[in-house]
């Protein structure tokens, strides 16, 4: 709705007019039909929804990288998504330099790969920083030896494997780190003119930051297209939330060592019985030959048990649990 012109607007409005200090034409609306040019070479395959949803899921991505990645760096490193785009192959790979960081990932159970492009400042960081540097990036670029492709593959590999959680909305995916090239002519995934889509993420650790790009083409994801949708991703996301955390819960604590204890009995003697306690001798307890064992779980009563062996190793066996210190 156009603004409301007062009074004092209108009589100057006038003014101005008549007198030849304003040109009518100047606020003229152009009711030209604009017309947008369509590139048939360059088919819009990725729409505005589907680079959302992809800012989206990389988002969650981020999160898992900068919580996993610092255990490993003992250094703390952001990221965030900056943007994403729909572009060819070929012009990705022509703005790439000479040595790059590019993983190849295999995108299982979807066919084709992605490529992961890492900064190669950050990548010397994080070379840096995993040799026990301080995580500085080097003053001038250079190629990386056999032994710092190994040393990042390292970290590839904890970057790949945090791809999962993000997608299992779309996908259940099972990527894996095919290998790292350093040269952009030796990563054709696929043909130049294809479409892909880069989301572009910031990565910062320490002092030193860089950029990551995801470059995922049409053809890998072209199975699932119809799944990278707001409304479809979030209305997955809040029926599998429930049970997915469950589960994760459920699977740290069944590796938490817990101790297990099965108490004797107990008895009190004085400091010079103690040293001289021989072998043979026999302390008196507060337990019957028949009388159930107290078995703790931590500092906790949980069953009681009897006593025996099984084998050549003494053993207890659960005669009752006790339910009331849950």
């Amino acid at each position: 709705m156009a603004d409301v012109l007062s009074q004092d607007e209108i009589d100057k409005l006038l003014m101005d007019l008549s007198s030849g200090n304003l040109d009518v034409e100047d606020y003229q609306e152009d009711h030209t039909l604009k017309i947008k040019d369509y590139d048939f070479a360059r088919p819009a395959k990725f729409s505005k929804e589907h680079l959302r949803t992809l800012e989206i899921i990389f988002e969650h991505f981020n999160r898992l990288v900068s919580t996993n990645l610092p255990a490993y760096l003992r250094k703390t490193v952001q990221l965030d998504v900056m943007s994403s785009e729909a572009q060819t192959y070929q012009e990705f790979s022509n703005a790439l330099p000479n040595p790059v960081l590019l993983g190849i990932v295999n995108f299982n159970p979807l066919s084709g790969s992605i490529i992961v492009e890492l900064g190669t400042n950050i990548g010397f960081a994080m070379i840096d920083r995993m040799l026990g540097g301080q995580g500085e990036a080097l003053d001038k670029t250079r190629d990386f030896s056999e032994i710092e492709i190994s040393i990042i593959e390292r970290i590839y590999n904890i970057i790949v494997s945090q791809l999962i959680e993000p997608w299992a909305n779309v996908v259940k995916l099972s990527p894996r780190l095919e290998r790292i090239e350093t040269n952009p002519q030796f990563a054709q995934i696929i043909s130049p003119s294809e479409m892909i889509a880069i989301v572009t993420i910031s990565v910062k650790m320490g002092d030193v930051e860089s950029l990551m790009n995801v470059c995922l083409p049409f053809i890998t994801l072209e199975d699932v297209m119809d799944k990278l949708n707001t409304k479809y991703w979030f209305s997955t996301m809040q029926s599998t939330d429930e049970t997915s955390y469950d589960d994760v819960i459920e699977a740290a604590i069944s590796k938490a060592p817990i101790p297990i204890k099965a108490v004797l009995g107990r008895s009190s003697i004085s400091v010079m019985d103690f040293i001289n306690i021989q072998k043979g001798d026999i302390i008196k307890i507060d337990k019957g030959v028949e009388s159930p064992l107290d078995v703790y779980v931590g500092n906790i009563i949980k069953f009681k048990a009897l006593p025996g062996t099984s084998g050549e190793k003494y053993a207890v066996k659960v005669s009752e649990v006790i339910r009331g210190e849950e």
